[in-house]
């Protein structure tokens, strides 16, 4: 095995002591403080729909993404630890993998979805942080919501949980420029999880349509 792949191989999987509480005070300084106060007073943060955020952890976050600050946007607005999937490469930079280990990130390939990347899904759910995915993969900038993977679906069905869609607008705007734009984030009621992968995709996408204004694209069969 090559020592990328091992490397890719241990930061995929994350066990329930990972997520410790060192790990949770790193990430709300981070977040909470450097990155809140940035987002406030700089981008005019606005948030509706706290009150749509479960108590317990049986649910994952998916958001559309726009721009690189949209987790720590996310960790920023809930009450609980966000752990996120980056793709394997970004772990073969040393402070990037330093960063994204303490930020209760791991690693995964987005060609498949390897079993130890699994067992990190269900390790996350038995702590008090969710998982954090973007279903539509990479940054899409043009106001549509598509290319939409089932894999978020798929993790859905698979650990029991439902979806909370959370919608993101304006990260895309302030390209750096303080005071050049306005973030404004909804998050919508839980979608339940079903058998069906189809339906929870076109529920998310519609979902997050009604939370941004984006046009929502079914995916072509």
């Amino acid at each position: 095995m090559s020592e990328i792949a091992k490397n890719s191989n241990n930061h995929s999987y994350r066990d329930v002591k990972f997520y410790n509480i060192w790990r949770r005070i790193f990430l709300f300084i981070v977040t909470h403080i450097f990155y809140m106060l940035r987002f406030k007073i700089v981008y005019r943060l606005e948030v509706h729909g706290r009150e749509n955020i479960p108590e317990d952890s049986n649910y994952l976050v998916a958001a559309n993404h726009l721009s690189t600050l949209d987790p720590p946007l996310i960790c920023a607005v809930m009450n609980r630890g966000v752990a996120y999937m980056a793709k394997k490469e970004l772990f073969e930079n040393p402070f990037l993998c330093w960063w994204l280990n303490w930020l209760g990130a791991f690693a995964v390939d987005r060609e498949r979805v390897s079993v130890s990347t699994m067992k990190t899904v269900k390790a996350i759910k038995k702590t008090n942080w969710v998982l954090g995915i973007f279903p539509q993969g990479t940054r899409q900038l043009d106001g549509e919501i598509k290319n939409i993977t089932k894999g978020f679906a798929s993790i859905a069905k698979s650990n029991k949980c439902g979806i909370l869609p959370v919608g993101i607008t304006g990260t895309d705007e302030v390209k750096r420029v303080p005071f050049s734009g306005k973030i404004v984030v909804r998050i919508g009621e839980v979608i339940p999880y079903t058998d069906d992968l189809d339906e929870m995709v076109t529920k998310w996408g519609e979902a997050i349509q009604n939370l941004t204004g984006f046009k929502y694209v079914p995916n072509i069969q």
